[in-house]
Formats: structure tokens, sequence, C-alpha cells
């Protein structure tokens, strides 16, 4: 067995342990192989050994790796998106986990009217607050929502957030917590949404716990980054 397919044993194991801890189906959880600054050999043995989604932060780095790969798998888009990478980020992916901005919604709606396509979006809030993290704030989540909600080719489908970086996992934990009521408070506005993206290597099993639905995990899968 190759260290990548050990590794992804491991993470399905604790994907699975964290999901009964909390009472909820395994399957319910997907898993997001974060395939950025990863070399292509090594994204292909991911696939072979079992991995179905692939998340990639940057448009260009990803169009390179589809054009050799191919779609065997899902690709998301989970990093910070331009505005002028939206006509090839609706091409390229089939769900984007970042919309932080209606002006970047209503940019990706008019490249998908164009393409005659409909995508799956996430809006990424931005819960910590920091100044180094995109995502809209947690105040004006509900108004991009709405808006979403009226464009034809986007569909909303959750939210996504990353919390700060802690050392301890379950420091995380408020963050997750968050971002599942903000959830649960729009679904009582007429908003319903079925999916939550969070949680990372280093904490998604609390991710898991607190209602996620998608996990990003890399550095659990791949090895640390060069």
């Amino acid at each position: 067995m190759s260290q990548i397919q050990e590794n992804l044993q491991k993470v399905t194991e604790r994907i699975e342990k964290a999901a009964r801890k909390a009472g909820r189906d395994p399957n319910e959880i997907k898993l997001v192989a974060v395939s950025k600054t990863v070399e292509v050999a090594r994204i292909k043995e991911a696939v072979e050994a079992g991995v179905s989604i692939l998340g990639e932060n940057y448009v260009q780095e990803a169009q390179k790796k589809i054009e050799e790969i191919g779609r065997p798998v899902s690709w998301h888009f989970i990093g910070h998106l331009q505005s002028n990478k939206a006509k090839y980020a609706i091409r390229l992916f089939d769900m984007i986990h970042s919309v932080d901005g209606l002006p970047l919604a209503e940019e990706l709606n008019r490249r998908a009217e164009q393409a005659n396509q409909k995508i799956k979006v996430m809006i990424e809030v931005n819960l910590s607050k920091e100044t180094t993290k995109f995502g809209t704030d947690e105040e004006m989540v509900m108004n991009l929502a709405k808006g979403i909600q009226n464009l034809n080719h986007l569909s909303l489908e959750g939210l996504m957030t990353m919390p700060p970086y802690f050392d301890l996992p379950e420091m995380s934990r408020p963050y997750y917590v968050a971002l599942r009521e903000l959830k649960e408070r729009m679904a009582k506005e007429g908003i319903p949404m079925k999916e939550l993206s969070m949680g990372m290597s280093n904490d998604y099993d609390i991710a898991i716990e607190e209602g996620a639905t998608y996990v990003r995990v890399g550095t659990a899968i791949f090895g640390a980054r060069k």
C-alpha cells in the first residue's frame, strides 16, 4: 500500500468515527482532497485510491491539471475567486465554495448564462473577521443569499468557512457551531441549504461533529506541502 493510499484510508476511518460519534451517517460527509501545489502523478494516485472530489485554490493551476487528469472526478474551487476569472471557473469547476460578494455572484451568473450552464455555489463566511481571510461578514450573508437566489444560473448549496489555525483543534469548534447555527437561522428565513463546507486536515473530525457535509483535507492525504 502506498503512502497516499494509507493516508486516505486513515482519513476515511477518521471521518467515519467522527460521524458515528455525532450520530450521523458517514455517507453524508463528502471528502474534498485539496490538491493545491500537488503534482499530477500524486493526484492520480489519490484518484486511483478512491478520491472522488479534488479541491483547487488557483484557476490557472487547476486548468493545467484538469487538462491532464480529465474528469474521472469532480473538481471544486475552494480558493479566493476574482471576478475576471469567473469565465474560466464556470467551465472548469462543478462547484465553487468561495463566493464572497454579489458582484462575483453576478459575474458567475452572467458567464454561466452565456455557457448555458447552472453552477453550484456556496457562500464563504469570514466568521473570524481576520483581515487576511476572504469571505463575507456574517451580517451580510442573508442579503447575499437572497441576491444569489435571484440569479437563475446559480444554485446556492450552502456555506463555507475557514477558522483561524489553532494547534488545539478543539478551539475551531465555536466557528463550526456558528456556521451551523447561521445555516439554521437562514432556513427559518426561507433560505434552506444542504451543505456546510468546513474542517481541514487538523480539525475535520470537530467539523463533522458540528455538521460539516464537505471537509477539505490536503496535508493529511498528500503530506506537507513544499
